[in-house]
Order: structure tokens, then C-alpha cells, then sequence
């Protein structure tokens, strides 16, 4: 998708920059995590760094955080091309998409920051084995001392309370979209607003749901293997399916391939 998007000069729309965005920030958030695990798995180890493990926190939130605001921003552009059409070059222009872009960037970077700093500020006293297969907040947190913890996770609710906001906006930018494309007679521009529009809600929804309960949930219904998999949902199948939607359903897209 990269490649295709920054060769071909008739994909150089804003839609298509957000989504050479999006395909960055999904191979940096999978490349974080997997090789890592991957080459533990091979040589029978589970060791890292506390210099890996902070460098890891940092990245992950600093890609997944921008990720959610370009999903947002995403949201926003269809939004404009299904229901203000007439609008769209000028809601949507070269400097007003680059802007765009560079605030989502610019928010997942500070939002990692906040998290890296608090996290690694905090002493750990419940040793140094975390149950699962990258360094995630909830994990570490598990370690740190009862009155830390609250301090992180006061962040961490303030953090997807903001999640939630772009949650909504996302939503509510959907609705609008299928009911102009309910009013509209041809069904096969139905189908097609249909086919980009639902899988990404879709995977918008998992990545949300399964994020903030992974995040957010009470400790007493915590379990090692419940753990694992609500990691995986929201950190490996995402990035795995988003290429998958973005172009095996997007006709443009094949052509230019």
C-alpha cells in the first residue's frame, strides 16, 4: 500500500495520504511487538532490556495513540466526500490534510511521552516478570506499588475518556455517512460506500473495545490467558486486517497495483 499510494500520481488524494499514514503506523506498531516475541519464542527465552522494555512502551503507545487519531481523521474524510462533496477540496485540501496528519502524529507522540514517563517513574516492588509478550502498561503496573498505581491509572482513564470522545465523533460521522448513502438510488455507489465504510467501523470497534478493557478492566477479573488474548485483539489483528480492507476491497487501489 506504501509503495503503490507514493508511486501512482492518481492516488495522491487526501484519502489515500491518510491511508500511507495509516499503513506506517501499522507496520511500526506490529513490528514493535511481534519480532521481539517472535525471536523469544525461537531461543526459548522471555528476557529483555528495561532499556527494550521503556523503548517499547514509548513506540507502541506513541503508534497505536496515532493510529486512533488518524481512524478519527479517516472518519472525518469520508464523512465529507459521501455527504459535502462540493466541499470537499476545499474542507480537504493539500496544507489542511499535512495539518491533519501532523496533529495525529504530534498527539500519539506526547500522549507516549505522558505514559513512558509516569510508568517508568514508578518503583516497582512485585519483581520483574510480566505476563504477557511485550511490555504493556497494565503489566507493569501490576509491579508498581499500590499508591503508583493509582497515579497511572488516573492517566490512563483521562486517556480513553479522549479515546471515547474520538470513539463517538466516529460514530455519529457513520451515521451521517449511511444516510446519505441510503438516499442515494444507484445501489451499486451503495455497495461501494457500504464495502470501505463497515469493515472499518468494524475494526475501529475491536480495536477500541478490546483496548479499553484490556486497560481499564478491574484486576479482580484479570487472568494470565484473558490477558494474552485481548493483547493480541487489539495490538496484532488491527494492523493484520487494516491492509486487508484498505485494499483487497478498493478497486482503485488493485488498478494501480
Amino acid at each position: 500500500i506504501i509503495t503503490v499510494v507514493a508511486c501512482d500520481h492518481r492516488l495522491h488524494t487526501p484519502m489515500y495520504f491518510f491511508l500511507l499514514n495509516l499503513s506506517l503506523l501499522d507496520l511500526g506498531s506490529i513490528s514493535v511487538t511481534l519480532p521481539k516475541a517472535m525471536a523469544n519464542s525461537l531461543w526459548d527465552t522471555r528476557a529483555i532490556s528495561y532499556q527494550g522494555c521503556a523503548a517499547q512502551v514509548f513506540l507502541f503507545a506513541f503508534l497505536v495513540g496515532t493510529e486512533f487519531s488518524l481512524l478519527t481523521i479517516m472518519a472525518y474524510d469520508r464523512y465529507v466526500a459521501i455527504c459535502k462533496p462540493l466541499h470537499y477540496g476545499t474542507l480537504l485540501g493539500s496544507r489542511a490534510c499535512v495539518h491533519m496528519a501532523a496533529a495525529a502524529w504530534g498527539s500519539g507522540f506526547l500522549n507516549a511521552v505522558l505514559h513512558t514517563a509516569n510508568t517508568f517513574s514508578l518503583p516497582l516492588c512485585q519483581g520483574n516478570a510480566l505476563d504477557q509478550f511485550f511490555c504493556e502498561i497494565p503489566q507493569i503496573l501490576k509491579l508498581s506499588c499500590k499508591d503508583a498505581y493509582l497515579r497511572e491509572a488516573a492517566l490512563l482513564v483521562v486517556s480513553f475518556c479522549f479515546v471515547f470522545e474520538c470513539f463517538i465523533f466516529i460514530v455519529v460521522s457513520y451515521v451521517q455517512i449511511f444516510r446519505a448513502v441510503l438516499g442515494i438510488l444507484s445501489e451499486q455507489r451503495q455497495h461501494k460506500a457500504f464495502s470501505t465504510c463497515l469493515p472499518h467501523l468494524a475494526v475501529v470497534s475491536l480495536f477500541i473495545s478490546t483496548g479499553m478493557f484490556a486497560y481499564l478492566k478491574p484486576p479482580s477479573i484479570s487472568s494470565p490467558v484473558l490477558d494474552l488474548v485481548m493483547a493480541l485483539l487489539y495490538s496484532v489483528v488491527p494492523p493484520s486486517v487494516n491492509p486487508l480492507i484498505y485494499s483487497m476491497r478498493n478497486q482503485e487501489l488493485k488498478d494501480a497495483l
